[in-house]
């Protein structure tokens, strides 16, 4: 079914929710205004979307420790009321996303994150590689951008899958948190620590323990 531009803006002015989160939303409900805001709120996207405006100075700065000291998090997460901040639901985030740090070493937060000079640098590797195929300019282009959007979900803690159930985001986890303690939640900033970094023979040694032990708290 073709979803219309006017049928985009419609629900986006309704919920506050991005155009691509619209668009998805009201194919799967083959156009179905009141059934798309249904599926928006459900995810949470709506109301994630309709607080974002607001302050979040509240939350936490949370730390873990893992494998005796070998690898540590730090991360700071905010929300808008010390109240949410001390519900079982936000530090449970909280602790899933220093859990998401640790295994997964995001570099950003998010894409706007990405400094140009990086993403430009990593583009320049995908479109020589497909113009060595003999693709002209244009596709090699394109497939660059394909390329890119993988890139991010590896480097951006909200683009990346979550280690616990791969089939959500942390942006997921993200809209879901706030759609049910009703605030706007950020992560505002994470720094990893890991021990030997930059020795060349510590971090291969290093990178077979973590994959051991991080396979053993995914499972627990």
């Amino acid at each position: 079914m073709t979803i219309t531009t006017e049928q985009v803006k419609e629900l986006r002015d309704a919920t506050g929710a991005g155009m691509m989160d619209c668009k998805r939303a009201l194919q799967e409900a083959d156009g179905n205004f009141d059934s798309a805001v249904k599926h928006l709120r459900e995810k949470g996207i709506a109301k994630a979307a309709k607080r974002s405006s607001k302050v979040a100075s509240e939350g936490a700065v949370a730390s873990y420790i893992h494998m005796g000291g070998k690898i540590g998090v730090l991360v700071e997460v905010n929300c808008e009321t010390d109240f949410v901040a001390r519900g079982e639901a936000f530090q449970t985030f909280v602790k899933d996303l220093c859990l998401q740090i640790c295994s997964a070493s995001p570099l950003y937060v998010k894409k706007e994150d990405v400094p140009p000079a990086a993403y430009d640098a990593e583009k320049e590797v995908y479109v020589k590689q497909s113009l060595e195929t003999g693709k002209p300019q244009n596709i090699c282009e394109k497939i660059a951008e394909g390329k890119m959007n993988k890139w991010f979900s590896e480097v951006c803690l909200l683009e990346q899958p979550f280690v616990k159930d791969d089939k959500k985001t942390i942006t997921d986890l993200m809209a879901e948190l706030t759609a049910k303690c009703g605030e706007k939640i950020d992560i505002r900033r994470f720094v990893r620590f890991q021990l030997g970094e930059g020795i060349e023979k510590a971090e291969s040694n290093l990178a077979a323990e973590v994959a051991a032990e991080l396979a053993k708290v995914k499972q627990s």
